[in-house]
């Protein structure tokens, strides 16, 4: 056994430890014989218990009717009163308790919950609608409870102009102005045509997400999950949450997953990348106006004779951006210009030469993280789909040359699925780097310390994972025993996974362990 087999050989016992636990093992790795999608779920699910629940349709509809069902039943109220007033206050069931055991009376009023219905143009013989005019009989007319009647057809009108305007529809109340009886799902479900209904159901089943402050809809494109909140970041994941489309991404901010890095530092970034200032800067750090047109000209040849692009075509010097025609024996030759030794004496030079160092040096400073950020990015897009490439192809076929069933590989796909963990956070933390104060040279330090350890765990376990695996792939009889690559591959991920929560911990913490440091000595 060869170094690395020895430094990193966990152990049997701590492979053991480590993956053969409890009976959830299975339930973790389920996901091997399903669709390679949910790499991402399985991803969540083994590094930290789970702060959320995602919700399909039919369990925020399940959620609805509860609190409806419970709100109704404690305030002795019909179910479509409790829906508007769960509505009104955003499927807060606590708060409603609350006011309404104050003061019944204000939220009933506040609500347009009528205690008891006005039905005193039940009296007469016919009744003239509010809205057209006309003289219906009594049977025929409808209100809200409040007394103001109108026809159906009225109704109907009102009702359907109101869901086609959106969800505002919810909060529909009495046609007459003076009134603020709410309109409830039952007279929707008597005057909407069936697509209307549809829609109102729809509009009713998103505000519970939408104006539920613990909840949220999955960011995916196409995707119908919502994802509910349960706890802060002392969850153990930070705001990280996986949909079951496999989509992760931040609760908080909706962006993709991005702990251990906080959500303005990610906003930061995100903003830098996308703008156009960069763009700018580039141009000012690599390039120098036309003297006469002033258009950014960038020299890609060797000589200084510098030539602006038609219709300009004029003629200057690269070093002292002067006119081509005065350059000759008298300043040094066409090609050794001593006029810019002389213009750098000029302080107008002198600051624009400074500028554009300065710019010029921070370019090169955010290119150096950003592509460290890129990389990292597209080595997890790669093993994201060689864990896929493994779950579906790889996993049967090892299993066959090793005379091994697939529950004995699965070391293999937790290699994988920590690799691709590990990829994220690593990007995540170049983010971080670019932000942290040149000043704080201490913490400089210890952050670069602890991420070029976590780095090259990481490289040794891609490695290992990615070349060495394929050598049990192609080969039938390989010179190296498949249970010492065991050893060494399971060794090499409990490392990793061990550098990388060092580093979340730390970055989380804010390098407060540097500051503790100073103040012991």
């Amino acid at each position: 056994m060869d170094f690395d087999d020895d430094y990193y050989s966990g152990g049997e016992e701590e492979d053991q430890m480590l993956y053969t636990d409890d009976d959830t093992d299975a339930e973790d790795f389920d996901f091997i014989d399903n669709a390679s999608d949910s790499s991402e779920l399985a991803l969540s699910n083994r590094h930290h218990v789970r702060n959320y629940t995602v919700l399909s349709e039919s369990d925020i509809r399940q959620r609805q009717e509860d609190d409806i069902t419970k709100i109704s039943t404690v305030l002795s109220i019909s179910k479509v009163a409790a829906s508007i007033l769960l509505r009104h206050y955003n499927w807060n069931v606590g708060k409603i308790h609350d006011e309404w055991f104050a003061d019944e009376e204000k939220v009933r009023s506040t609500v347009g919950l009528l205690e008891n219905p006005v039905m005193e143009y039940k009296d007469a013989s016919e009744a003239t609608c509010g809205i057209c005019f006309d003289t219906y009989p009594s049977g025929e007319m409808l209100d809200a409870g409040c007394g103001h009647p109108f026809c159906s057809s009225c109704w109907a009108g009102y009702v359907s102009i109101a869901i086609n305007d959106g969800p505002g529809c919810l909060l529909l109340r009495c046609p007459d102005p003076s009134c603020c009886a709410a309109v409830g799902q039952d007279m929707i479900n008597l005057l909407a045509s069936g697509e209307e209904k549809e829609k109102y159901c729809g509009y009713f089943t998103r505000s519970y997400i939408e104006d539920n402050r613990k909840t949220k809809w999955c960011p995916a494109p196409g995707c119908d999950y919502a994802v509910d909140f349960c706890g802060g970041r002392g969850g153990g994941g930070g705001y990280d949450v996986t949909c079951h489309c496999s989509c992760s991404f931040c609760w908080n901010c909706t962006e993709e997953a991005h702990r251990p890095v906080d959500c303005d530092t990610v906003a930061k970034w995100i903003l830098k990348n996308c703008a156009e200032s960069e763009n700018m800067n580039w141009i000012l750090a690599n390039s120098k106006p036309c003297p006469k047109c002033k258009r950014p000209i960038e020299k890609n040849q060797g000589c200084m004779h510098m030539t602006c692009t038609p219709p300009c075509k004029y003629e200057f010097c690269w070093l002292c951006l002067g006119p081509w025609t005065d350059h000759g024996q008298t300043t040094g030759g066409f090609y050794a210009c001593n006029r810019y030794e002389e213009a750098k004496a000029d302080k107008e030079f002198q600051e624009a030469e400074q500028q554009r160092e300065i710019i010029k040096n921070s370019l090169e400073r955010y290119y150096h993280y950003y592509e460290r950020w890129a990389t990292n990015q597209s080595s997890r897009q790669k093993a994201l789909a060689d864990l896929q490439q493994m779950q579906t192809v790889h996993l049967e076929k090892l299993s066959d040359l090793q005379c091994q069933p697939e529950s004995q590989l699965k070391f293999i796909t937790e290699a994988w699925l920590q690799i691709v963990e590990c990829r994220r956070v690593l990007k995540w933390t170049y983010a971080y780097g670019y932000y942290l104060p040149e000043e704080e040279k201490a913490k400089r330090e210890f952050f670069e310390y602890l991420q070029g350890e976590a780095e090259a765990a990481l490289e040794r376990l891609h490695q290992c994972a990615e070349k060495e695996l394929e050598v049990y792939l192609n080969v039938k009889d390989p010179e190296t025993d498949f249970n010492c690559f065991r050893t060494k591959l399971s060794g090499l991920t409990s490392v990793t996974k061990t550098f990388f929560e060092n580093l979340v911990k730390a970055l989380e913490n804010g390098l407060s362990d540097v500051n503790a440091h100073a103040a012991s000595n």
